[in-house]
């Protein structure tokens, strides 16, 4: 928040402090703001973004994957593909980026608390639903039981792995992966479509609140499924990024019908996009 309320066009300076490898062509980048004042200030909600900038390069809007839980920490997973994340992808530890935000409305957690969460992510999706994940797990007493479906192309492509392998013994939480194909053969999960893991599961849509995130391909065909459940379109939350540029309203490349992405977004209830066109 701090840098909305100083200058929203000034990045803060961020120092890179481990990089990991997650898939070919996705680095998960651990940031810690330069200014320690800055750092303590720092504020965000699960499911907001910043706009990352390399320095003589540019700038991108880039989900926030870590949870606000995790004080002095920003974790970002981005993939290589295009000229500022390809920038990015050449820089080391201790190499110094620029980041504003945060940005956007968040997932409604105040509203979700008490209630069971169906977390449905598909291929990159998994980034920024990691960050809901990480702050219903860090604060169990909080929210209900806690079920995760995550789709990958293949084994490799899936982000996080180890972490959600590691999740499959925690008590109230229920994981369920599967890909569309397994090259290797050795893949000890489901190989299929995501919208079948629906088909596995037991929920109560009443007092369940459920997140997608994914492409557009994962919007089409797992909201069906999630209406067929049972869920109401209010109960059904949902991760729009729109070609967001400057992220505080102002130049208008994420508007879809009368929305901001950037200020409206980039979380919406499926009652909020249903009339909006190009949506899913």
């Amino acid at each position: 928040m701090l840098a909305l309320e100083a200058n929203p066009y000034l990045p803060l300076p961020a120092r890179i402090v481990r990089i990991q490898r997650m898939t070919p062509g996705h680095n998960v980048y651990q940031l810690r703001l330069a200014d320690p004042p800055a750092g303590g200030a720092w504020r965000h909600r699960p499911g907001q973004f910043v706009e990352l900038s390399v320095v003589g390069v540019g700038e991108c809007p880039i989900s926030i994957s870590s949870s606000p839980t995790r004080a002095g920490i920003l974790e970002l997973c981005v993939r290589s593909a295009g000229r500022v994340t390809d920038a990015l992808h050449h820089l080391g530890t201790h190499d110094v980026v620029g980041v504003r935000g945060p940005y956007g409305n968040g997932f409604p957690v105040e509203a979700m608390e008490g209630q069971d969460l169906l977390l449905v992510a598909g291929g990159l999706g998994m980034a920024p639903l990691r960050s809901l994940l990480g702050y219903a797990l860090d604060q169990r007493e909080r929210f209900g039981r806690i079920t995760l479906l995550y789709g990958a192309r293949t084994p490799q492509d899936m982000l996080f792995r180890e972490e959600l392998f590691s999740l499959r013994d925690v008590e109230g939480v229920d994981v369920l992966l599967t890909v569309d194909r397994d090259p290797s053969g050795t893949w000890p999960h489901a190989v299929g479509l995501l919208p079948d893991l629906l088909r596995q599961i037991q929920v109560l849509p009443a007092r369940t609140y459920a997140a997608v995130v994914g492409p557009p391909v994962v919007y089409r065909f797992v909201l069906g499924e999630l209406l067929r459940l049972g869920f109401k379109k209010d109960r059904i939350l949902m991760s729009l990024e729109r070609r967001m540029k400057c992220g505080v309203g102002k130049c208008g490349h994420c508007t879809v019908g009368y929305k901001y992405t950037c200020l409206d977004g980039p979380i919406f209830t499926y009652w909020d996009v249903i009339n909006l066109p190009e949506v899913v």
